[in-house]
């Protein structure tokens, strides 16, 4: 696990915490944005797994945002929303809409496919969501099989017994008057991640010889003789959130978040398959409302905007992927350290501010 200092919690407004479940290879990530945010998405992927993401849907009257989560467990996964809501509400979050006398706490997110198939699930994913957003800080955000990247792998093209430790990154491209835009992902791709500069392979799926990366005749052979989902390589899941402080409309925000997509697809090969659940998500905490006719070249903003999305996804991908030889551990990194009166939210809060909690 690292922890570059450049990562997406240099975005003005956005805080990120994340909860990692021990002894289970799963949890959950989440970024908050306390004063409020605007937000667009787009889904690539065959099979995806999504939480309100209708209401940042172009057609969407308002595309807000208060908080957006990754996590694992599949659909049990999405539970973790229940858990941040409840965080937020507990230390005076939320807005009021209309006469709603409760304030209402504005979420979305998506989850990967990280079950084994074999194990009981036990992780109390909504615990996991709390956690989660009690320890989001503005402190970089740590890379690697952690939080909702525990148990994430990559190159699953010959089964998951041939695949590679995947894993959450972040990273943040400074644009030349002052604002940013960052990235944060989950790296829990079939496909094989690959350094676009280089054209090497940084992680995934091994020959069943034992020696370097499968062959492509190796791949084409496997798939060839597939007939139902049972014999399936495996799902998997690119999950991208890309944040700017700098103004941005809606229509700004969907060709971020479509330029973001686009960039997995220059690290991930291959990508946005029938069995992945790939989504990217846009925002931005200094949203604009104007039209973006209202410049002489629409496009010059967004151009700027869409290139510095692409090119800190790509480094957050690259940061996802373990390269000091944990990859080749099923297991990942060791767990993170867990605190007692993991229930108690005050215990918890204590624990954390003291730095001897998750994650």
């Amino acid at each position: 696990m690292s922890s570059p200092a450049d990562t997406i919690t240099e975005v003005r407004g956005v805080k990120v915490g994340m909860a990692t479940a021990i002894p289970e290879p799963t949890g959950v990530s989440v970024a908050i944005f306390p004063d409020g945010a605007r937000g667009a998405v787009e889904v690539r992927g065959g099979s995806p797994g999504t939480y309100h993401t209708d209401g940042l849907a172009t057609g969407s009257a308002t595309g807000l945002l208060g908080a957006l989560f990754f996590s694992g467990g599949s659909l049990y996964g999405l539970d973790a929303a229940r858990g941040i809501r409840r965080f937020i509400l507990d230390v005076g979050g939320g807005v009021r809409v209309w006469s709603a006398r409760t304030p209402l706490v504005r979420i979305s997110g998506a989850v990967i496919f990280d079950l084994s198939g074999t194990e009981e699930l036990r992780s109390d994913y909504e615990a996991l969501g709390y956690r989660a957003a009690l320890a989001a800080g503005s402190g970089p955000v740590p890379c690697g099989p952690v939080g909702a990247g525990r148990g994430a792998r990559v190159g699953k093209l010959l089964g998951k017994e041939l695949s590679m430790t995947g894993g959450q990154g972040s990273a943040v491209v400074r644009l030349p008057d002052g604002n940013r835009v960052g990235c944060l992902t989950v790296v829990n791709a079939v496909g094989n991640v690959v350094d676009p500069g280089s054209g090497i392979p940084r992680a995934g799926a091994r020959s069943p010889s034992g020696k370097g990366w499968a062959s492509r005749e190796e791949i084409l052979q496997r798939w060839s003789t597939l007939r139902d989902s049972r014999g399936s390589p495996g799902t998997g899941t690119v999950l991208v959130l890309v944040a700017t402080d700098a103004p941005a409309t809606r229509w700004e925000l969907q060709r971020m978040a479509a330029a973001a997509n686009d960039a997995v697809a220059r690290c991930i090969y291959p990508a946005h398959m029938a069995s992945d659940g790939d989504i990217a998500f846009a925002v931005s905490t200094n949203p604009k409302t104007s039209s973006p006719s209202d410049r002489p070249y629409a496009g010059a903003r967004s151009d700027l905007l869409c290139f510095a999305a692409g090119e800190a996804v790509v480094s957050a991908v690259l940061r996802a992927v373990p390269t000091d030889g944990t990859a080749e551990r099923k297991s990942g990194a060791p767990p993170p350290r867990r605190t007692r009166n993991v229930d108690n939210p005050s215990a918890l809060r204590h624990a954390v501010s003291q730095g001897k909690a998750w994650p």
